[in-house]
């Protein structure tokens, strides 16, 4: 496992995800290593393969310092309107954070800035409940938990190293409870749910057990630097597991799916956000790569 100490040029940049504004991205790279994670080419800015990932994490040692002072640069009336997400290309409540706190530090410098905006964060862990203090303190935010499953099998198997499916359901319901508004990320929509529609229906059941009741959902990425990823690990698996994986990329099998969704949707009692199942080409653009390493 190759960690890291760096420094990085900035830490407030502009999102190429619509609907939101800047983001932080505390870490470069991801210890959960999520097989279809398609952050995975972010290796190629520091030297490391599609392959390597979730085998390295970069820690952003002044992420905190260049937060405090590109805020009021780049951040007008206190972030009126503007949305920060927690994060692109990384998971901010990783392992690392414990040792790190880089994410919390973060937040603590939107609160002594003041900042007026949505603070939006997505993980897939547990270690996010530590910042609840926080999360009560700002005027405005958000957090998800990607759920991908409610078979833990499953998602030790494409989520090598992230806390196991159940919980993450765990999770939302804490924060409900809390009083902490959240939202689920289904992303990717694994092929499987076509053919068995049970399977989703348990997901979205649990989803909405939980107290949580907006959801992201995505389809699976399949660009060339996924694929391989994906199927070097699939060797072995049945033929057919594998052909959903393909045709998860065609029209077709999305419109399929989204009918599926919708129809689960309202079976749940659940809001789609943005109204649309996410395709992934369309919806992200280059990210922030600037990082000197120490």
């Amino acid at each position: 496992m190759d960690v890291r100490e760096i420094l990085a040029k900035s830490i407030l940049n502009r999102c190429g995800i619509p609907g939101i504004d800047f983001v932080v991205n505390p870490y470069i790279g991801c210890r959960f290593a999520c097989k279809y994670c398609y952050a995975s080419f972010m290796g190629r800015f520091v030297g490391k393969t599609v392959a390597d990932w979730g085998e390295y994490v970069y820690a952003k040692m002044n992420a905190p310092e260049l937060l405090r002072a590109e805020l009021p640069k780049k951040l007008k009336n206190k972030g009126v309107g503007k949305e920060i997400f927690f994060s692109s290309v990384t998971d901010p409540y990783q392992g690392m954070e414990v040792k790190y706190q880089l994410t919390r530090a973060c937040l603590e410098e939107l609160l002594a800035f003041g900042f007026s905006g949505l603070v939006s964060i997505l993980t897939k862990s547990n270690l996010v409940l530590r910042d609840i203090d926080l999360f009560k303190k700002l005027p405005r935010v958000s957090v998800g938990l990607t759920v991908t499953s409610t078979d833990d099998g499953v998602s030790r198997f494409f989520e090598t190293y992230a806390p196991p499916s159940s919980r993450r359901i765990e999770t939302l319901t804490t924060l409900n409870k809390e009083g902490i508004k959240t939202y689920a990320f289904i992303g990717p929509l694994l092929p499987h749910f076509v053919a068995q529609e049970d399977a989703l229906d348990r997901l979205m059941a649990a989803i909405a057990a939980s107290g949580t009741r907006d959801i992201f959902v995505e389809h699976l990425n399949l660009s060339a630097y996924i694929r391989t990823r994906l199927m070097a690990e699939m060797k072995g698996e049945e033929k057919a597991i594998v052909e959903k994986f393909y045709s998860s990329q065609s029209k077709e099998y999305r419109e399929e799916l989204d009918k599926l969704v919708r129809r689960l949707l309202k079976k749940h009692g659940l809001r789609l956000i943005l109204n649309q199942t996410i395709y992934h080409k369309e919806f992200q653009k280059e990210p922030d790569k600037a990082v000197r390493i120490v």
